[in-house]
């Protein structure tokens, strides 16, 4: 196996020092700024012509031990394998969100709400296109044999509530 090294292109600031939702919340009306890095400006070209982007970043504050058999804190003791959940937890700590691009001002582009923390290293931007990645019969999984779909849809769509 090989070490594989990415470069930080950018930094992603958000309200969030110590708390951060665990999915992206669109409604979310804080501040949410991706600073490029000034070098890569001229890749922003015509990215403003779409509503969603994707971000691909580097958890750099993830410090569990990493285990292939999760619970999700919301599955009601259910364990399941860490490949088949959204933990942060992973043996590569990339993390991707799709969010909203409500404009770009020179190298930075002001979003909806994000699920990371202020200082987050951006590692790379995708744009989110309809046909390609929407994918109408995608399902919910496992998830389907949990009770209470209600409260898990809240989870899964970055809803804030309580347990």
């Amino acid at each position: 196996m090989q070490n594989i090294n990415f470069k930080q292109i950018g930094i992603i600031n958000t309200p969030y020092k110590d708390i951060a939702p665990y999915q992206p919340v669109d409604t979310d009306e804080n501040e949410f700024v991706v600073a490029l890095n000034e070098k890569y400006t001229n890749g922003l070209k015509d990215l403003a012509k779409f509503k969603f982007i994707y971000l691909f970043y580097y958890m750099h504050r993830v410090n569990k031990k990493v285990e292939m058999v999760f619970k999700p804190p919301w599955a009601k003791g259910k364990e399941v394998g860490l490949f088949s959940s959204r933990s942060p937890v992973r043996p590569n700590p990339i993390g991707m969100s799709i969010v909203r691009l409500k404009k770009i001002v020179d190298n930075k582009i002001y979003t909806s709400g994000l699920d990371v923390f202020d200082g987050t290293p951006l590692l790379d931007i995708k744009p989110y296109i309809k046909e390609l990645d929407e994918k109408s019969n995608a399902d919910y999984g496992w998830i389907d044999e949990l009770d209470d779909k209600e409260h898990l849809a809240m989870h899964i769509k970055g809803v804030p509530h309580k347990h």
